[in-house]
């Protein structure tokens, strides 16, 4: 089973950074696609960023562009979203994803992590 597993939510405020990391226990990053997913509160789950596999391209959604990067560590087989300047607005469950096509749509992935929350207070 493939289950990708988030961490480093957390409640930080205006301004503030936060690394998220996301695993897939006893797969190899490299055989997918992977891309970051968030929720606020009573609305759709959109696209944040993603990064193929093996490292190279990536792609965001406009309002992180310049304060969000995805990143992959090879030696830790782990995917990383640096956010930096975090806004309230960015105060939402963020979901890590993997799939086999490089797309911004959640139907682009096959495999969705539990979420971890990140909450920005102003």
């Amino acid at each position: 089973q493939v289950q990708p597993v988030e961490s480093g939510g957390g409640l930080v405020q205006t301004g503030d950074s936060l690394r998220l990391s996301c695993v897939v226990p006893g797969r190899s990053i490299t055989d997918y696609r992977m891309g970051w997913f968030r929720q606020a509160p009573g609305k759709e789950r959109k696209f944040v960023a993603r990064i193929n596999g093996w490292g190279g391209d990536t792609a965001y959604t406009d309002s992180v562009k310049g304060r969000f990067t995805i990143s992959n560590d090879f030696a830790r087989n782990t995917v990383y979203l640096q956010m930096n300047s975090l806004k309230p607005e960015d105060t939402a469950v963020y979901y890590c994803a993997a799939g086999s096509r490089w797309s911004s749509s959640e139907q682009g992935y096959d495999y969705w992590g539990q979420g971890t929350q990140v909450t920005v207070s102003s």
